[in-house]
């Protein structure tokens, strides 16, 4: 069996491509879920190409079978982010990265999985320590295994390509009192 993955380098358009179609499904989801439009749309801390593609982006060895893009939310104290809120959209044709194959007959180019999650900070916080306080402390499957590979920033634009994880900063202490 042929190999799944693409090697080809993942550049700054490719990202842009990216972020695209992150803010159109997040409007849609909104403009479906008018009570998560309510609560979460003045709240995106970042967007963020996670997993092997982000360490593909990262090491340029490791390939891309589809790209998975989280765009992470301050918590609002009201309700978290729905978990179950993922989409699988269609990076579009892209002699590059190529079909992969077994995709929905529909798609034309490698699969973009999008998800959303609310995590512990305000919508003032600095969205790189937000993002990566959320990794260190690893309090949900998702965080963990996100932790695992790379994570590389779409969203704020003036910081795409950063990459965010993994990371040799050391973890922020923790507020007095706290255990």
């Amino acid at each position: 069996m042929p190999d799944e993955k693409s090697y080809a380098r993942i550049t700054r358009k490719d990202l842009k491509r990216l972020l695209a179609i992150a803010r159109m499904e997040r409007e849609d989801f909104f403009s479906r879920h008018k009570e998560y439009a309510i609560l979460y749309r003045r709240r995106v801390l970042c967007t963020a190409l996670c997993g092997g593609a982000a360490l593909h982006f990262a090491n340029g060895q490791t390939g891309v079978r589809a790209f998975d893009v989280f765009t992470f939310f301050a918590e609002h104290p009201e309700a978290s982010f729905p978990h179950w809120h993922e989409e699988r959209y269609d990076f579009g044709p892209s002699r590059k990265f190529g079909r992969l194959p077994g995709a929905p007959e529909s798609f034309r180019g490698r699969p973009v999985d999008l998800a959303g999650r609310s995590i512990d900070a305000s919508a003032t916080d600095d969205p790189v320590e937000a993002l990566q306080y959320y990794l260190r402390r690893g309090n949900s499957p998702v965080a963990r295994r996100l932790a695992e590979q790379a994570v590389v920033l779409l969203e704020p634009e003036t910081l795409m390509g950063y990459e965010a994880w993994p990371t040799l900063v050391p973890a922020r202490p923790a507020p007095i009192g706290a255990q």
